[in-house]
């Protein structure tokens, strides 16, 4: 079970390890309302800030991503995280 951050917010449920779920769909699971357009990696909308911790890519992404940021719609947390917008 990780816990994530999302805005100073902690989330009310873990990302259970075994879960599907991306970050983007989780975060949307947990009431937060996140920027995404393609929920493929191709148009960067969902960028997030990485705070802390570590995420796997589960699909090589074609957006623009800048050091320190995430595509939420294709990762998965492999630590806590702490995301920011």
């Amino acid at each position: 079970m990780k816990t994530v951050i999302f805005n100073n917010k902690l989330c009310q449920q873990p990302f259970l390890q075994t879960s599907d779920q991306t970050t983007l769909e989780y975060l949307e699971s947990q009431g937060f309302v996140i920027n995404y357009h393609c929920r493929d990696g191709t148009c960067g909308a969902c960028r997030c800030r990485l705070n802390s911790g570590s995420v796997e890519y589960t699909l090589q992404p074609l957006a623009y991503i800048r050091q320190g940021d995430i595509l939420t719609c294709c990762t998965r947390p492999l630590t806590d995280l702490d995301l920011s917008d």
